[in-house]
C-alpha cells in the first residue's frame, strides 16, 4: 500500500493561505507536481514566485467562480505538466449567516465559492482525466478531494449558510463519486473541525477565550495543524485510499461526539 504522490500531478484550490498552502507544500515536498491556484495573486507570488523555470511548481491566480478561469487552469496545469492526476478543491470562504434577515446574502455568496466553484472544477478535471485514460487501460485515473467541514452535521444560527454549504458539498461528493466510478476516478471529502488556518489564526490572536473555547470543546483538547489536514487530505490522493470514494473522513479531534458545537469550526 503506497501512501506516495511522488510523480503525480495536483491542482491545489486555495493555496495562498493556510489549509490550501499546507496541502500544496506537502505534496510539493513529497515529489509531486503542483499548480497552486488561488484570487490572492500577491500572495501566490510571495510564496510560489521564486521558482527556477523547471521547477516542478506553477501558480496561477483567478476568480474561479468564473467558467473560463476554471478552462483556463485546467489548460495551464496540461502546458505545464501535460496530464492532472489529483484535484483538491481547498478554496473556501467562511461568513456568518442572520438566518432572520430576508436581505441577507451568505447562503447564495457560500454556495457559489464552496459548492459551485468546486462542482464545476471537478467537472473540468474530470473530463480531462477521462481522456487520459484512453491510453491507460488499467489502473485508477484520478483521486478529487473536497474539503468541508463538521458543521454540515452540526451548527448555529449564525453558521447557517457555512453549514448548508458545507452539507451540500459532502452530497456532491457522494453524487459525483458514483458518477465518476466507472471512469476510476475516486471522489472523497474531509470534513474538519478547527485547524489553524489563516482565518481561524488571527480570529483565536484576538480573542483568546474563543481558543479555550475552541479546546474546551474538543476532546483531544487542541487546535489541529494544518498538516494533519494535508495528511489525510495525501492518504485520499494516493493508492492508499485506492478502494474508497464518497467517503467523507472527519479530523476534528473527536469535536463532533459532542452534542454542541462552540466556536465554529474553520
Amino acid at each position: 500500500m503506497s501512501f506516495s504522490v511522488k510523480g503525480k500531478t495536483a491542482i491545489v484550490t486555495g493555496a495562498a493561505n493556510g489549509i490550501g498552502l499546507a496541502i500544496a507544500r506537502q505534496f510539493a515536498d513529497r515529489g509531486a507536481n503542483v499548480m497552486c491556484a488561488d484570487m490572492d495573486e500577491k500572495k501566490l507570488a510571495a510564496e510560489w514566485g521564486d521558482q527556477p523555470d523547471d521547477a516542478p511548481l506553477r501558480y496561477f491566480a483567478g476568480d474561479l467562480r468564473q467558467r473560463l478561469t476554471i478552462a483556463n487552469l485546467v489548460s495551464a496545469t496540461i502546458d505545464a505538466f501535460d496530464r492532472v492526476d489529483i484535484l483538491v478543491n481547498a478554496s473556501r470562504q467562511v461568513m456568518p449567516t442572520d438566518a432572520l434577515d430576508v436581505e441577507d446574502t451568505s447562503v447564495e455568496v457560500l454556495l457559489e465559492q464552496n459548492l459551485m466553484t468546486a462542482l464545476q472544477l471537478t467537472q473540468q478535471v474530470a473530463k480531462r482525466m477521462i481522456r487520459q485514460g484512453k491510453d491507460q487501460p488499467e489502473g485508477q485515473l484520478g483521486s478529487i478531494i473536497n474539503l468541508s467541514s463538521i458543521v454540515s452535521r452540526t451548527t448555529r444560527p449564525e453558521l447557517m449558510g457555512y453549514s448548508i454549504a458545507s452539507a451540500a458539498l459532502e452530497q456532491m461528493t457522494r453524487s459525483m463519486a458514483l458518477a465518476l466510478a466507472p471512469e476510476r476516478i475516486r471522489v472523497n471529502a474531509v470534513a474538519f473541525g478547527s485547524v489553524m488556518s489563516a482565518s481561524l489564526k488571527s480570529s483565536v490572536v484576538e480573542n483568546s477565550e474563543w481558543r479555550e473555547d475552541i479546546r474546551n470543546h474538543t476532546p483531544m483538547g487542541r487546535i489541529a495543524s494544518p498538516t494533519e489536514l494535508a495528511d489525510a487530505v495525501q492518504f485520499l490522493a494516493a493508492d492508499s485510499s485506492g478502494f474508497m470514494t464518497g467517503e467523507i473522513i472527519t479530523v476534528d479531534g473527536g469535536r463532533s461526539l459532542l452534542d454542541v458545537v462552540a466556536a465554529p469550526a474553520h
